[in-house]
């Protein structure tokens, strides 16, 4: 779990925006780790959290881009039903209010990132301090037998 900058770029709704805007993000050699698009009739907005905030912040720029940056909570989960559904209720029960989310698809038995937009970044992150630990196993020594012993 970790805090990040996630953009939100309003783009014209136009053939082949998208497309020049990923390339520039691609070519500035920013890994993307999350990304939502929404769209209307007249714009479109793509929430996109990177690996490296100054440098998408000078491409956004350079492309004479409107955009807003926003702090969100970023959850890395394990892909499997029902991951998301633990957190969301965790902080449900805990009041914290979400705005909005989106994940990552992950690989198959991989993990995934959860984008939280929340109210209270202090109090979500400290509801799912504990919840989000990777669970030990209990080490198991084995016993090796002694050659004498095995015949």
């Amino acid at each position: 779990m970790y805090l990040d900058t996630q953009f939100s770029i309003f783009m014209v709704n136009k053939p082949g925006v998208l497309a020049r805007i990923l390339r520039e993000i691609a070519e500035a050699k920013i890994n993307i780790a999350a990304l939502t698009m929404t769209d209307s009739y007249e714009h479109g907005v793509m929430r996109v959290v990177g690996d490296n905030a100054e440098k998408l912040r000078s491409v956004l720029k350079r492309l004479n881009l409107q955009f807003s940056e926003t702090e969100v909570l970023c959850v890395n989960l394990p892909n499997h039903a029902g991951a998301m559904a633990a957190v969301t209720g965790k902080l449900a029960d805990a009041h914290v209010n979400i705005s909005y989310a989106y994940c990552t698809a992950g690989a198959k038995g991989g993990r995934t990132t959860c984008v939280l937009k929340v109210a209270d970044v202090a109090k979500a992150m400290k509801v799912l301090e504990g919840f989000l630990e990777p669970k030990k196993k209990k080490s198991v020594r084995s016993l090796r037998r002694s050659p004498a012993s095995r015949q």
